[in-house]
């Protein structure tokens, strides 16, 4: 019988939810580009409800322990003295999740005696140690595109908010206003202007499809290039680095992991490049960014405006100084979260523990590392390197 554990964000401050704004949710049975939907053999959960806090535990429960399982859920994940800490040492399976990451560091891994499965419920697997995980022969695993394209809305959603000014304006209303041209003063149409990737792969592409009807220029740079037929139809111009391509932008979005060669990538010298009020979107992993480099670059005038959903460490500290600096529109990590996108990350979760409790293989596509090696989703977009 194994031990798993699993790390969760807190319930909601009024309690988990007794109801939800919605009955239902769209049937979806295959992403772009045809991949399936996770598909275990079965779901003790309502699609819909919130699945990935403490309470909810990703379904898992009633399958875990009717096979003798042992199943630890909990919040306290940092710290020598916390839950996850003294349970670590025997488990078998750790479940975490990108926007509440329990860091699998070297130090870790080498007190998990046991470990070796870890599961990302979402995508982004950067918090686990891969080159421990590689010496140890431990599986490390994802759901991948389960959350993809919720992230590419939010950043759709970031973007307009940004350049039409929209947060600002919105709390005009809140506190009582109708302040105008205080509202108009940093709004723009996003029509004409030049929107570029780094990266295009599930996330940066789903971006580019989502903005093409905006009838902006659409620029990427990715160490895969898109095929021509692709480019032709989205009218895109391809940039080998990005250091080539965002002088050319006046939005730029991050859609790529974190590893060696994008780590602190957008600091004070490549933003320094980028055009005078030009705007950062950054989903992926906050390391992408100089923290204090973005900071500075608000606060001098030469970005308009960065929006985020990813912090280091996570959650972020009160005084992290992306919650005070102008002309952001930051949210806690919650872009990949969404109820729609629980649903199907909470299903490729049991689907992936089913495989892994039966001896069966797991599905390429949600590989990181398996037999000692990059693999899969892992060997197309990582690189290795340990956590910090």
């Amino acid at each position: 019988m194994a031990k798993v554990l699993c790390v969760l964000y807190d319930d909601p401050v009024d309690g988990y939810p007794t109801s939800y704004p919605r009955n239902d949710l769209p049937r979806i049975d295959h992403y772009p580009g045809g991949q399936t939907v996770p598909s275990p053999r079965a779901v003790d959960f309502t699609p819909g409800h919130l699945l990935g806090s403490v309470s909810g535990e990703l379904g898992l429960r009633p399958f875990l322990e009717s096979g003798g399982h042992t199943f630890v859920v909990t919040s306290d994940k940092d710290g020598a003295d916390s839950t996850f800490e003294r349970e670590l040492p025997d488990a078998d399976v750790v479940i975490s999740q990108p926007f509440w990451p329990a860091y699998l560091t070297a130090e870790r891994i080498a007190k998990a005696r046991n470990l070796k499965l870890a599961i990302t419920a979402g995508i982004g697997s950067d918090h686990v140690d891969l080159d421990a995980a590689l010496a140890r022969d431990i599986t490390v695993a994802e759901v991948t595109f389960s959350n993809s394209i919720s992230v590419a809305e939010h950043v759709v959603m970031m973007t307009l908010s940004l350049v039409r000014n929209y947060l600002p304006s919105h709390q005009w209303v809140l506190d009582g206003g109708w302040n105008i041209a205080d509202c108009v003063s940093r709004s723009y149409d996003i029509e004409g202007m030049q929107v570029g990737t780094v990266a295009a792969g599930r996330i940066g592409l789903a971006v580019l499809r989502r903005l093409k009807p905006f009838d902006v220029g659409l620029h990427y740079t990715d160490r895969h290039r898109l095929p021509e037929s692709v480019e032709e139809e989205l009218g895109l111009t391809f940039h080998e680095s990005a250091a080539d391509m965002v002088p050319h932008c006046d939005v730029v979005t991050i859609n790529a992991p974190l590893h060696p060669e994008t780590e602190g990538l957008f600091d004070d010298e490549l933003i320094g490049t980028m055009k005078r009020g030009a705007y950062l979107i950054n989903t992926a992993r906050a390391r992408i960014c100089d923290r204090d480099a973005v900071d500075r670059a608000l606060r001098d005038g030469h970005l308009a405006g960065y929006a985020g959903d990813v912090w280091f460490p996570q959650p972020a500290p009160p005084d992290h100084p992306w919650r005070t600096m102008p002309h952001q529109g930051m949210t806690p990590h919650i872009s990949g979260s969404s109820l729609s996108a629980q649903a199907r990350y909470a299903a490729g979760t049991r689907e992936i523990l089913e495989a892994w409790l039966t001896g069966t293989p797991i599905r390429e596509e949600y590989l990181i590392v398996d037999g000692g090696h990059l693999a899969g989703a892992g060997a197309h977009s990582y690189s290795t390197t340990p956590p910090k």
